[in-house]
């Protein structure tokens, strides 16, 4: 149980996709300007990271595998994937048309969204059984949503500053994000230090 619990929390807070490995930048940096978008994105990211675990661990395990194809991994994670989110913005459209519409473009970026297939590839290379995977994604997929969350509070709170004019626009988000990020680096002994 402590296992699991340090394999959430890792995924959340210390090993987080977005701040401490750098993957899934495209819609942390282009959905945080509004906190509703940012949520929506966090949580659709979040139901495809754990679906497209569900999906691949077994194909890897009980297809590739033992077919020694497991060169294909990266081809065949992508195609599950983009099935995927294909599944989510038809359900998006149809229940949450609001959502979709806020989402625009970037929903269709959850296909190329490297954390999602980051977060596959890594439970599988990291050797975490079925349900290791399963909660490492859900661990991956709060911390995205922790982060576009946050990011958009920050972003919401920089639109009323005054910004010096060489750095309006992106270099004040990036700087801005890098910020977010060196905060995320005081958890790495926490989590550890409640566990043990």
């Amino acid at each position: 149980m402590k296992e699991l619990i340090l394999i959430l929390m890792g995924g959340v807070l210390i090993n987080n996709y977005v701040l401490q490995q750098f993957l899934g930048i495209c819609p942390f940096l282009g959905v945080s300007k509004k906190l509703n978008q940012a949520t929506g994105m966090g949580i659709a990211v979040t139901f495809v990271m754990i679906c497209a675990t569900l999906a691949t661990f077994p194909i890897y395990t009980w297809v590739l595998a033992p077919l020694k194809l497991e060169y294909l991994q990266t081809i065949v994670f992508i195609l599950v994937i983009a099935a995927l989110v294909q599944f989510v913005e038809i359900v998006l459209k149809k229940f949450i048309p609001a959502l979709h519409a806020s989402l625009g473009v970037y929903l269709p970026l959850i296909t190329t969204n490297c954390a999602v297939l980051g977060v596959t590839i890594n439970n599988i290379s990291a050797e975490y059984n079925f349900l290791e995977s399963i909660i490492s994604s859900l661990g991956v997929g709060l911390g995205f949503l922790l982060a576009m969350v946050l990011f958009a509070g920050v972003r919401s709170k920089m639109e009323n500053i005054p910004t010096p004019k060489a750095l309006q626009g992106v270099p004040i988000t990036l700087i801005a994000a890098s910020i977010v990020a060196l905060a995320f680096f005081g958890f790495a002994g926490v989590v550890e230090g409640i566990l043990a």
